[in-house]
């Protein structure tokens, strides 16, 4: 996907996949494990797709997110945690840090769009 499309979604204020919380953010995402690669897909509706090379058994893909999304926000892993949907597709993801919000948010993970 062309990651030019998608500057419209930085315009908002905030898009629905991507929430300000006490403390940090929370995300609304649909992921799709055993990908060849983990990446952002881009938002879809009122969710972001994310693409995950784990395999969807004993919790690999979620702590595959976990780590793809510390990784990708530069927070530690610890303050990345699922809140809902663990052995769904759809998941809400909480990330604390006292730099993080919405906008800083969205910006870095639109910025992965392969």
């Amino acid at each position: 996907m062309n990651r030019k499309a998608f500057t419209g979604a930085l315009a908002e204020p905030a898009a629905a996949w991507c929430s300000a919380i006490g403390g940090g953010v929370r995300l609304a995402l649909q992921v799709t494990p055993n990908a060849k690669k983990s990446q952002v897909i881009g938002p879809l509706d009122d969710v972001l797709k994310v693409r995950l090379q784990a395999q969807p058994i004993e919790g690999k893909a979620n702590e595959a997110l976990i780590r793809f999304l510390a990784e990708t926000l530069d927070v530690p892993r610890s303050k990345v945690s699922i809140t809902h949907g663990q052995t769904s597709k759809r998941k809400l993801v909480e990330v604390t840090g006292a730099q993080l919000n919405p906008d800083t948010v969205m910006r870095s993970l639109l910025a992965a769009v392969q």
